[in-house]
């Protein structure tokens, strides 16, 4: 009887495993904790205040997301923060050890098998940073030159894809997290640094002397990012989604995208400088979850 009681037990805790495996609402109610996944140098979407405090626009627009999962879960919840990198943020909020990452991730085909992801809240154009005094000022100018990106970022692919369409021959050099990345070049190991034109912005807004940088040349791709969530549950992407919507309709998220893009935000009180481009205006007006790929057939 004591091994029927045993089995009956293990059968139903491990059903309340599986069940939490992809329903974060039960996952925190049950816990009390959400973990939210949060990037140190991703430009003005997320970014550290050092001492464990972080800041950004996506990282309050998930703090609005935290505010209703509170009120679908019934009790106040502890948010821990987890800093992520581009290369395991996707394993970490696949295995569920993150519930929302709010960083600066694409939303491509490849990556939707894997992760879901909210409706789009930033439009980016991936552009080329280099020193004012380089003489750069275009992609073909890159030949022979040092280039530096993200390891994990989809611009790695963007890069080498635009290095064969342009016939231009350039040295990929590949920086831990974005903040490595730019002291590449800030060091002179890396004559450009192609990443998400805020995160340039950004990383030259909080650089020692920021008129030593500009950037420069094409568009290299529109991409749209959005905060990213665990795949196949339902309920917690309808609450994203509806949080997010709700401040699009009321016209609050340009005023929180102004914050963070146009005024001056700390540590340093300096200012990012990108006013919201009618992509990204476009995306709140439509709300949608369409990845990279729906957006390059335009």
């Amino acid at each position: 009887m004591k091994k029927v009681l045993l089995a009956v037990a293990v059968a139903a805790a491990t059903g309340t495993v599986f069940a939490q495996a992809n329903d974060t609402i039960a996952k925190v109610k049950a816990s009390g904790v959400v973990t939210m996944g949060v990037r140190d140098s991703s430009g003005a979407l997320s970014y550290t205040l050092g001492d464990g405090k972080y800041a950004g626009f996506h990282y309050e627009l998930c703090q609005r997301i935290i505010a209703n999962l509170e009120k679908s879960a019934g009790k106040k919840l502890e948010v821990k923060y987890l800093p992520v990198t581009s290369q395991n943020r996707i394993p970490l909020v696949q295995n569920g050890t993150v519930d929302i990452e709010c960083g600066s991730t694409t939303n491509n085909a490849t990556r939707q098998k894997d992760v879901a992801f909210a409706v789009t809240t930033y439009v980016e154009e991936v552009r080329i940073a280099v020193k004012a005094a380089s003489g750069i000022n275009s992609l073909a100018q890159l030949n022979g030159k040092n280039v530096a990106t993200t390891t994990g970022t989809t611009s790695v692919q963007l890069l080498r894809k635009h290095e064969r369409a342009a016939n231009v021959d350039f040295k990929e050099v590949f920086g831990k997290d974005h903040a490595d990345s730019f002291l590449m070049l800030e060091s002179g190991r890396a004559d450009a640094f192609v990443m998400d034109g805020q995160i340039l912005a950004g990383n030259i807004a909080t650089a020692k002397n920021p008129a030593d940088y500009k950037i420069v040349g094409e568009t290299i791709s529109v991409e749209p990012i959005a905060i990213m969530l665990r795949k196949d549950d339902p309920a917690f992407k309808k609450l994203a989604d509806d949080t997010l919507k709700d401040l699009m309709k009321s016209g609050e998220i340009a005023k929180i995208y102004d914050k963070w893009f146009v005024q001056p935000i700390p540590p340093k009180n300096t200012k990012v400088g990108l006013p919201a481009s009618e992509a990204t205006k476009s995306a709140w007006n439509n709300p949608n979850d369409k990845p990279v790929e729906e957006y390059l057939k335009k």
